[in-house]
């Protein structure tokens, strides 16, 4: 199949948004480029949605049809030579592409690190198969420019937050092992669909309203994992109640089962959604144990070269 994708400056990007939407706020987004990747026409599978993409009070993207990459450079001057996918969270019923997207991104880039924040469309009530493939879609557009952006293609890592952070392991674990990210970054994720561990909604719009309880314990990552499962960081509040932490204390066990390299920080407070929130009293803390654990990677990845 072709795909066909152009690259658009932030202006002419948000002027298109401003005419194909109907509700738009303000894009806090400061983006080297744009890239239109592909719709449902275009893309191997379709969500089916009928409705125009919009964008709430908040900014977040409902309805999406249309696969975007923003992509975040990291300068010359500080370039580790990695990359990371970004895939934020909203209960898979929006994607949350302020805070958990630009915001992050740019935190990725101050530490040298080039982002692509991914706009995905909506699994829409039981079409699982089409963020993945969007994730999948932007490992494989950021590996194929890495040079050209300074990044090498072995250091392409992924990163989500909650149901982003479903995605993120998602593509982890069900992404075949050659293609796999080298590391993968995970804020407050979805992990397990066992009722008293997961956040209901973001379940039932992945699988569909009539999905069993063996899709369920099928998507629980934490029982997806193997030994190829990439190196990975969780990152949590011991007091987020949308999405209890006990679920992502199972994937860490089942990482160091398989003997996976994992690392794993769970805040006394915080709540859930922290990501892109200053005001957050681990704010400094998170970014610099995250920057320390990229180090960490990046150095093991040299050693093996």
């Amino acid at each position: 199949m072709k795909r066909i994708f152009v690259t658009l400056t932030m202006v002419a990007a948000f002027a298109l948004s401003a005419s194909a939407q109907k509700a738009i706020t303000n894009v806090k987004c400061n983006a080297d480029e744009v890239v239109q990747w592909w719709n449902n026409k275009k893309a191997p599978h379709s969500n089916e949605e009928t409705k125009d993409e919009e964008r709430d009070a908040s900014g977040h993207f409902m309805y999406t049809s249309q696969t975007e990459f923003y992509i975040y450079k990291a300068d010359k001057s500080n370039a580790t030579g990695q990359a990371v996918v970004v895939l934020p969270g909203g209960g898979y019923g929006k994607v949350c592409i302020e805070r958990e997207g630009f915001a992050l991104a740019e935190y990725f880039k101050s530490i040298g690190i080039t982002a692509v924040v991914v706009k995905y469309r909506l699994p829409n009530n039981g079409h699982k198969e089409v963020p993945l493939e969007d994730a999948q879609a932007a490992l494989r557009y950021t590996r194929k420019n890495a040079k050209k952006w300074g990044v090498d293609p072995s250091k392409v890592g992924i990163a989500g937050s909650s149901a982003g952070g479903h995605l993120a392991a998602y593509t982890s674990n069900f992404t075949p092992d050659a293609e796999k990210p080298a590391f993968s970054i995970l804020f407050y994720p979805v992990i397990n669909g066992e009722t008293c561990m997961t956040h209901q909604n973001t379940f039932r719009r992945l699988l569909g309203k009539n999905h069993t309880p063996a899709d369920r314990e099928y998507y629980s990552l934490n029982n997806r994992v193997s030994a190829t499962t990439p190196p990975t960081i969780l990152l949590l509040s011991t007091n987020d109640r949308t999405v209890p932490p006990i679920s992502s204390t199972l994937y860490y066990k089942a990482l160091k089962h398989y003997g996976v390299k994992a690392a794993m920080h769970i805040y006394p407070e915080g709540g859930h959604g922290w990501v892109g929130r200053p005001e957050f009293r681990y704010d400094k803390d998170w970014k610099h144990q995250l920057k320390r654990w990229l180090e960490f990677i990046n150095k093991s990845v040299e050693e093996k070269k």
